[in-house]
């Protein structure tokens, strides 16, 4: 095998494509790129959107840098009539301020997300964590461009997050 044939099977395997011939190899090699620099960009813009939503002080943006969100579409029934869709939030922080669960579900109320099922943990100003089941009006499929999606939601999140750590830092 010689060395220009060892490096496509290299980057074969690396990109894990199933393609045989050079052209397909390296058109495969390119999505796999591109997908790689969509979740750097993504990421980059989650910290981004962090930073700019917490303060200038340090024990705010620690606090922020040390919260975890997460939000995924969920179906809330499955009738072929109707498909109500919702969200499954998961928040994670190594810190928590008096009022930070409130301020989080206001954000909720805000987006029209009515909590179904919730999950709470506090441990004495060191650990918060919440899991909840949301649904709103307009979540069914295919809603129009208004409706809330993962991003909204996750954003709404942040900032809630973020203005009760920076009400905190304020007092």
């Amino acid at each position: 095998m010689s060395g220009k044939e060892k490096k496509l099977q290299l980057l074969r395997s690396v990109t894990n494509s199933n393609a045989a011939n050079k052209t397909s190899i390296l058109v495969d090699a390119s999505k796999y790129i591109k997908e790689l620099k969509d979740k750097v960009e993504e990421a980059a813009a989650a910290s981004s959107a962090a930073d700019t939503d917490s303060s200038s002080s340090s024990s705010s943006g620690s606090a922020m840098a040390a919260a975890t969100v997460s939000v995924s579409s969920v179906d809330l029934d499955n009738s072929n009539s109707s498909c109500r869709r919702g969200f499954r939030i998961n928040v994670s922080m190594e810190t928590t301020r008096p009022g930070l669960l409130v301020s989080v579900l206001e954000a909720f109320e805000d987006l029209g997300l009515d909590v179904l099922d919730a999950d709470v943990s506090c441990a004495d100003d060191t650990a918060f964590r919440l899991q909840a089941l949301g649904s709103g009006q307009g979540q069914q499929q295919g809603g129009g461009s208004g409706s809330v999606d993962e991003q909204k939601v996750r954003q709404a999140v942040l900032q809630a997050i973020s203005k009760c750590m920076n009400d905190d830092d304020d007092e």
